[in-house]
């Protein structure tokens, strides 16, 4: 395919696109979270997950305060170009939570239950 991939990215009205992270092994879903341009581009370039946090307006490296380090293996795009999936190397856990994935809660009859177990603290992560 001749088609350069940032080519085929369609950011929404703020520059944005969801990025779907997942071990690329397991198929264990991650993650949600945002690219901008700079973020995708970064994360091509160095292999290594960056993206775009909205609440602080700025990149987000990912590991690079707690050391939790996401790996590319490979990025896909889906058929709109409008949301990617990134497949990674997850080293350690995902969310700031301290568990492997940031989907943790089943939606039950009278509320949630809890599907995985913080594996560490979220002090000993962030401080």
């Amino acid at each position: 395919m001749s088609d350069k991939f940032l080519d085929l990215v369609r950011f929404d009205e703020d520059g944005l696109v969801p990025v779907i992270t997942q071990q690329h092994d397991s198929g264990e879903v991650l993650t949600l979270a945002w690219m901008n341009l700079e973020a995708v581009s970064e994360t091509l370039t160095s292999g290594r997950l960056c993206y775009f946090s909205r609440s602080r307006g700025t990149l987000w490296r990912k590991g690079e305060r707690s050391g939790q380090v996401q790996s590319l293996v490979e990025m896909r795009i889906d058929c709109d170009g409008d949301t990617l999936l990134a497949l990674v190397d997850q080293i350690g856990v995902a969310c700031h939570t301290g568990r492997r994935s940031c989907f943790f809660a089943s939606a039950e009859a009278n509320g949630t239950m809890r599907t995985r177990e913080v594996l560490i603290d979220p002090e000993k992560l962030y401080g």
